[in-house]
């Protein structure tokens, strides 16, 4: 089924995704992945992206811990990666493009705004912070918050319970199946949004969300 053409009619809430969705950011996480497990002196299975996405920054953690029998306690490794992603979310990942016009143009219409995200919340409340974006979001969730990450739809039913929005009247924006899976499974209209990152899905994304993007200035 090809997606159909994107429309706000009906919307009162845009739930974004972060990473590969919002922001311009997933080419980092495999730059860290190869460098914290050279740590250890292990080289990073060739899918292991797809292994760990959609997966909460605690699940990845526990993941990492068990698959590659990693000694540190799992908050030591949630902070490695923290402090190893920090300068790059705050000098080197952009916000995808268009995505701040659109935003504006939700503003305008005054449709609510809510992330979902798997990543922490140090570095989500970082990038926003960055990016002066805090004033327009009305609820900021991590998948640490809920009881299970993407592809459950837990974090995105939390996201419109928190901004006051049935689902059926929520839009979301990701970039991945599990994100996909999730937004469709929480009963909303789900936004595929192309990223390098995920290129090999973008057939199985078009058939799987209601609506596909390359970027955002489709939508201005």
């Amino acid at each position: 089924m090809s997606p159909d053409k994107l429309s706000l009619n009906g919307i009162e809430a845009v739930i974004f995704d972060l990473d590969g969705s919002l922001a311009d950011s997933m080419w980092i996480w495999s730059a860290i992945d190869v460098e914290y497990l050279g740590r250890f002196g292990i080289k990073p299975p060739p899918d292991l992206q797809s292994q760990i996405g959609g997966r909460s920054f605690s699940e990845t953690a526990v993941f990492f811990k068990e698959k590659f029998s990693i000694p540190d306690e799992l908050e030591q490794i949630k902070a490695d990666w923290n402090r190893m992603a920090w300068d790059k979310y705050s000098y080197e990942v952009k916000l995808k493009e268009g995505a701040h016009a659109f935003i504006k143009l939700c503003v305008e219409k005054k449709i609510k705004l809510g992330i979902a995200t798997s990543n922490s919340r140090e570095l989500v409340e970082n990038f926003v912070s960055v990016h002066s974006l805090e004033p327009h979001f009305d609820c900021i969730m991590t998948g640490c918050d809920v009881a299970k990450g993407k592809p459950a739809p837990d974090i995105y039913l939390a996201v419109a319970d928190k901004l006051g929005v049935s689902s059926e009247n929520c839009l979301v924006f990701e970039d991945i199946i599990p994100g996909i899976m999730a937004g469709k499974s929480a009963g909303m209209r789900v936004c595929a949004v192309y990223d390098e990152a995920s290129i090999a899905q973008d057939d199985e994304k078009k058939v799987a969300a209601d609506y596909y993007i390359h970027d955002f200035r489709e939508l201005i």
